[in-house]
């Protein structure tokens, strides 16, 4: 399969987060493109995709080899290296990239500190120094800066067939849900005629409901009148709009998050309230009273 797609690997030793984006005229990239493993490291495997690449490249890289190593391996054993693209970025955050010689033009890479970007079909090299720039001068949590990386992309051209898919998956140790998996992130848009605005949009959401950042506000009693009011307009509240956080209010409240899946927002402090929550309350209750 030709896969004409430009995308990302990275990684944020810090945070120790490793994550790869990508966007392509290809249905449903996601399942194709990007390989990850915490603590171990990421993999975009592209143009004519040897997607053995991906399994294959995390297990050399978790016996501890560097990315240019089992970057190396795996093109030596392929006999149609020249078609394949590959990134690579291992666990100490070191980068390596590939592009052979028939991958369709333009088709090439740049590899940075902790990152490298490739692409193929492109509509010039462009695409790949934008992609580069942007994920070097943005801030924020590494998910961020690669769907940065993939805006300046499209920007610069992206894609020459046009646009249809877009994926991003960030690995975490017990970063998924609960902390029972390592996927902090693992978003795909597979068909769509805007996939990088439709993946940031998804993004938004996805931090709203499991993203880590918690901002709390202590309340006090006229935003309980209103939540209340709110509330009972919900139906989870019967009560008296009193100002008062009773148990009833504080039980509708409870009852509120787990219904919108908000339940990892949940503050166990009596008188708090996390602000992205209250933020989608008014918003949820403006839309059902219009």
């Amino acid at each position: 399969m030709r896969l004409s797609t430009f995308s990302i690997v990275a990684c944020d030793l810090e945070a120790r987060e490793w994550g790869v984006a990508v966007q392509s005229k290809f249905l449903a990239v996601g399942p194709v493109v990007p390989w990850a493993e915490a603590e171990v490291g990421v993999i975009a495997t592209q143009s004519h995709a040897n997607t053995s690449f991906g399994a294959q490249g995390l297990r050399l890289l978790r016996s501890g080899l560097s990315a240019q190593e089992v970057l190396r391996r795996l093109i030596e054993a392929d006999k149609d290296r020249e078609k394949r693209q590959v990134g690579i970025v291992d666990s100490n955050g070191r980068a390596a990239a590939f592009t052979g010689e028939e991958c369709f033009p333009w088709a090439g890479h740049h590899v940075g500190q902790q990152y490298a970007c490739q692409g193929n079909i492109l509509a010039g090299g462009e695409v790949v120094r934008g992609m580069s720039k942007a994920f070097e001068s943005t801030k924020g949590a590494l998910a961020e800066r690669p769907l940065a990386s993939l805006h300046a992309g499209q920007a610069a051209g992206g894609d020459r067939r046009g646009q249809q898919s877009a994926s991003l998956h960030v690995v975490k140790v017990q970063g998924g849900y609960g902390g029972y998996t390592d996927r902090f992130v693992d978003l795909r848009v597979d068909d769509h005629t805007r996939p990088i605005e439709e993946l940031e949009r998804i993004f938004h959401l996805q931090q709203l409901y499991f993203g880590e950042t918690r901002e709390t506000i202590q309340l006090k009693m006229g935003d309980i009148k209103e939540i209340q009011a709110m509330l009972l307009d919900f139906k989870l509240y019967s009560g008296a709009i009193s100002g008062e956080l009773d148990q009833p209010t504080r039980d509708a409240l409870q009852n509120f998050h787990n219904i919108e899946n908000l339940e990892m927002r949940w503050q166990g402090e009596p008188g708090q309230i996390d602000i992205k929550v209250l933020h989608f309350m008014r918003e949820k209750h403006r839309t059902e009273q219009k």
